[in-house]
């Protein structure tokens, strides 16, 4: 893949116009369950129960004659399309094949392919990791060490088995007026939304917070040619994505699940992103700095990024949360109550991030 110009980077506005995804989308039936696995060598079907984790994705739990499987049923407009999903699970059957934790789908009967359209849906089969998720705060220093080897050896692994990349031109990042004015219109929606209840009234409140932020740091933009270098990344790395051995050897890592958003993006940022949601108290926010530095460390002991680029990351991740309302754009515009439940830490990490900048830095960069 080759790009010749400066590029968007996120964060990406929501779709307003998109129709409901992942568990507001509708339900699978029962018999097209039972049509998409007879296309699969895995015997009669016994159960197939729905998973209640995921916002873009249906899955269901499946247990047949051969044994318990992964059942991913594809309606994210952004992903369902047959060429990205193939090429997504090639990627994983090469990461597979180097060892890392990587569990690829299931080939079909038919065609010798691994994904079942049925009905205008996308549908492939992965077999099922035991595996138990775990926050990052709950995690030994050691197993953030390990943690963050992992997505080190990730992404030099996606430079193997992706196509090579050239360097854009640069990242466009958000513009603060633009962002001020979504805000004050959010803010509007919030006031006048009913029933007006307590989410109302703080979003009232950290929206007010962040217009005077906005206005404090509009003069810190990163500017475009100052990313760090572009290279494959997974695209969520966070901990719903990750299944630890259920009988805790070392922290291990069993599966790195969810492949959907595998792209190429300024790489070192995603490690910045994930550790924002690791690492992370669910209440407040604040990050737990300790643990995200042997983390970062153990990342750039990979070689997969230096110290200066994990200090690019992280004023460009920081300027992008700035930014972004995603959150309550689902809530407000889209009438979508999914994410709400992630709004007070989100907003919480953003107003303390400010504060510390300094110290946050340090724990990525040093």
């Amino acid at each position: 893949m080759t790009f010749s110009q400066t590029l968007a980077c996120a964060p990406a506005r929501p779709d307003l116009a998109a129709p409901p995804m992942g568990t507001l989308s509708p339900p699978v039936p029962h018999t097209a369950l039972a049509e998409v696995l007879d296309r699969y060598p895995v015997g009669r079907t016994l159960t197939a129960e729905p998973v209640a984790e995921g916002l873009l994705n249906r899955g269901y739990r499946v247990i047949t004659e051969a044994g318990t499987y992964f059942l991913k049923c594809y309606v994210d407009s952004a992903t369902a399309n047959r060429p990205k999903i193939l090429a997504h699970h090639r990627a994983t059957a090469d990461l597979s094949a180097l060892g890392l934790p990587v569990a690829p789908p299931l080939t079909c009967t038919e065609r010798a392919n691994t994904v079942v359209g049925l009905g205008g849906r996308l549908f492939a089969l992965f077999p099922w990791v035991k595996g138990r998720h775990r926050h990052g705060t709950e995690l030994a220093l050691p197993e953030c060490d390990a943690l963050g080897a992992l997505l080190g050896r990730l992404h030099g692994a996606l430079d193997d088995v992706c196509a090579p990349l050239d360097q854009p031109a640069g990242y466009r990042s958000a513009d603060s007026a633009d962002s001020a004015d979504l805000a004050r219109d959010l803010r509007r929606h919030a006031r006048r939304h009913r029933p007006h209840g307590d989410l109302d009234v703080l979003v009232e409140r950290r929206l007010t917070e962040r217009l005077e932020l906005l206005a404090d740091h509009a003069h810190r933009r990163p500017a475009p040619g100052v990313a760090p270098p572009t290279g494959w990344t997974h695209g969520d790395f966070h901990g719903l994505n990750l299944l630890y051995d259920p009988d805790g050897h070392g922290g291990q890592v069993a599966a790195v699940l969810d492949w959907d958003k595998l792209g190429p993006q300024p790489r070192a940022e995603e490690a910045v992103r994930a550790a924002t949601l690791l690492f992370n108290d669910r209440t407040s926010g604040t990050l737990d700095l300790v643990r995200v530095r042997h983390y970062s460390q153990a990342y750039r002991a990979t070689g997969a990024a230096t110290a200066e680029h994990l200090a690019a990351a992280t004023h460009r991740v920081w300027w992008e949360r700035l930014n972004d309302f995603w959150m309550l754009q689902w809530r407000y515009q889209r009438g979508d109550h999914r994410a709400d439940p992630l709004y007070p830490a989100s907003a919480g990490q953003l107003a303390w991030w400010c504060q510390e900048y300094e110290q946050v830095l340090d724990a990525f960069a040093n």
